[in-house]
């Protein structure tokens, strides 16, 4: 295995990335829609190449005619309205030449630039990008209230391509220009030979993507880790019993910058990161384990999602330490304050409740929701007061229509055996649980944890037929994907003990087929992937983020080439105060605005609309220009990701 080999790259044209400007913690209620007031910052941005507006016209000619003619903005509606309803009128006539699939495109973006130019969602986002694209269209551009983005421009590019029927998502194939692919012209032996040869062409694509990014499991990268084990070993004194004992790794957390350096390298910004959290008060860990991860040369770059799991980036310790104190609201993007009805407590739905018992982990991720909480990595009194614990559970005792109870943190894993059989048993006396997940990290930054005595415990409380103990854990990328890995999870599946694997979808494991990687990888160790966060938050972790057009676009293009059983996962954005909206039903979700900077305003209906009325919640995504941008930066080919735009 050789270092990351060079691809063919096309750079993204601008600057390089600026990151994305994540929601803010305050929401408002307009017309009955629970939002983030980001329309209400107006921030400046400047277009410095007129060459985007030109392309913006020439997508459709016929559109940029109507603009420029309106005389006021409800002329440019009505204008651009009768446009579009007479063009998807023409996609239903007998004579239109388009491909069937060109029109369902076509009937895509006629509705969602309907809902962008409806006078509602321009009230509720209080901004108007019909109002922009007509003063673009009639010359007065110096009449905005703020610059327009790059990232605007793109958008409207490809919207104005694809109302026109000039996507070009099928163009280029061969299927497309023959209308009717050769194998559904044939019948028995021969169509299926055919059939097939077009399979092993998209079976190829799956292993060319996969070849570049290896897991733990490969023989030269354990091979690296035993150099790595070797040397940290060297440094702490200590023995190969030692390694594999959990505590010894917890005793022996890296906490410090200078002691980062000392075993591997890092950038002079990483490096500053650290020493600045660390001087600010801010919780910083890495077990010695995770750090035997990190490639001795971080121009490797296989191991950045490991790297960006703990190091943080400087506008992330910039924002939390400003916000030290008051970080508790702040920082709480889930909404947790107000989903708690009794403390350690979190509850979002009829039959689930979260029970937060243990307040610290054995590290700290960057990205975490809960990072508010966490005063410092495993602080003494991490562990819930008895009187406190007591009031909890007998909560979730007297609540009969809770069955499902999740025990996180924090991380439940680094419990002592003795406080964490306690807890089990005390659920477990609870008639109507009828199943605890025990949700942990431990797996992937201490796997050692998995001890025989700690196996046996779960297993104790497992009982096919009256109740379920399952282990939940949290696995990023298939780096992390190690034979010790590998050996805890076989462990606790001996037991009869099932293992579901949360993935945050970040800018880490965006990249084409790197998610889909991870799920192959992990159906080989044993965990079933069980959902795909799509990443959110506020400024603190706008590093992270990724547009929900790519998560959309993963599991359409990468996750549905691979078999069932490794695709098992459900991609969902966590609405904050409500819980889980599921990506893939369309009636969860449509974009009412796309903002100066590029931004899409998405409008998430809540988990029960067909149930009872809940207000929907408006969410300012990661401008899809933005993103591939920094792709871009990182050496991607970004015709690969293309057809992003047209995921909504």
């Amino acid at each position: 295995m050789s270092p990351k080999s060079s691809e063919t790259k096309e750079p993204a044209a601008g600057s390089a990335r600026q990151r994305p400007r994540p929601g803010l913690s305050t929401r408002i209620v307009t017309d009955d829609v629970i939002s983030d007031p980001l329309a209400a910052e107006k921030p400046r941005f400047v277009v410095d190449d007129d060459r985007y507006v030109g392309m913006l016209w020439e997508a459709n000619s016929e559109l940029h005619a109507r603009l420029e003619a309106a005389a006021t903005l409800e002329d440019a509606r009505e204008a651009v309205l009768g446009y579009l309803e007479r063009t998807e009128r023409a996609v239903f006539e007998l004579d239109n030449p388009a491909h069937i699939l060109e029109k369902a495109t076509i009937r895509e973006c006629i509705r969602v630039f309907k809902s962008i130019i409806g006078p509602i969602n321009e009230k509720r986002t209080e901004f108007s990008a019909l109002k922009c694209l007509w003063k673009l269209a009639s010359g007065r551009r110096d009449e905005l209230s703020c610059e327009i983005s790059v990232g605007f421009l793109m958008e409207f590019i490809h919207l104005f391509r694809g109302v026109a029927g000039n996507s070009n998502i099928y163009r280029e194939q061969e299927v497309m220009r023959k209308g009717i692919p050769e194998f559904l012209r044939l019948e028995g032996r021969e169509a299926a030979l055919r059939r097939s040869e077009m399979l092993d062409e998209m079976g190829s694509t799956v292993r060319k993507y996969f070849k570049r990014y290896p897991s733990g499991l490969d023989p030269e990268v354990v091979k690296w880790r035993k150099t790595n084990r070797t040397r940290i070993m060297r440094h702490f004194g200590a023995s190969e019993d030692d390694w594999r004992d959990y505590r010894w790794h917890l005793q022996h957390v890296i906490r410090s910058a200078d002691e980062v350096l000392s075993l591997v390298d890092l950038s002079r910004e990483k490096a500053a990161a650290v020493k600045k959290a660390r001087s600010s008060g801010l919780p910083f860990g890495i077990t010695p384990y995770y750090l035997s991860l990190m490639d001795r040369n971080p121009a490797i770059g296989y191991d950045h999602a490991v790297r960006a799991q703990v190091l943080p980036p400087p506008a992330y310790v910039d924002q939390v330490a400003e916000h030290r104190e008051d970080r508790g609201m702040l920082l709480d993007f889930m909404g947790e304050h107000d989903t708690s009805p009794v403390d350690y407590v979190t509850r979002r739905y009829p039959l689930i409740c979260i029970l937060k018992p243990y307040n610290t982990c054995a590290q700290i991720c960057v990205y975490c929701q809960r990072n508010w909480e966490l005063d410092e990595l495993l602080a003494e009194d991490a562990m819930a007061a008895p009187a406190d614990l007591d009031r909890a559970i007998s909560w979730i005792a007297g609540q009969e229509g809770l069955g499902d109870v999740l025990i996180t943190g924090g991380d439940p894993g680094i419990m002592p055996d003795r406080a964490l059989d306690s807890l089990l048993s005390r659920l477990a006396d609870i008639d109507h649980v009828y199943r605890i997940r025990f949700g942990t990290r431990t797996p992937v930054v201490l796997p050692f944890r998995f001890t025989d005595e700690l196996c046996e415990l779960l297993a104790r409380y497992h009982e096919p037929g009256r109740r379920e103990v399952a282990l939940v854990t949290h696995f990023e990328h298939s780096y992390e994907i190690t034979p010790e890995a590998r050996d805890a999870i076989v462990a606790v599946r001996k037991k009869g003990i099932g293992v579901y694997n949360q993935q945050v979808f970040t800018v880490e494991n965006s990249r084409r087929f790197e998610t889909a990687k991870l799920r192959h990888d992990l159906r080989l160790i044993g965990v079933d992937p069980y959902y795909t966060f799509s990443m959110k938050g506020k400024r603190e972790t706008g590093d992270y983020m990724v547009p929900i057009a790519r998560i959309l676009q993963e599991r359409k293009e990468e996750a549905r080439l691979l078999p069932g059983l490794d695709r098992t996962d459900e991609p969902v954005f966590n609405v904050p105060r409500m819980g889980k909206n599921h990506l893939r039903a369309w009636q969860d979700h449509r974009v009412v605005m796309i903002l100066a900077d590029g931004s899409r305003v998405y409008e998430f209906h809540p988990w029960e609309k067909n149930i009872t009325p809940m207000p929907p919640y408006n969410y300012v995504d990661v401008p899809i220009y933005e993103y591939l941008e920094e792709l871009a930066s990182r050496g991607e080919n970004i015709r690969d990701y293309r057809t992003i735009w047209y995921y909504y």
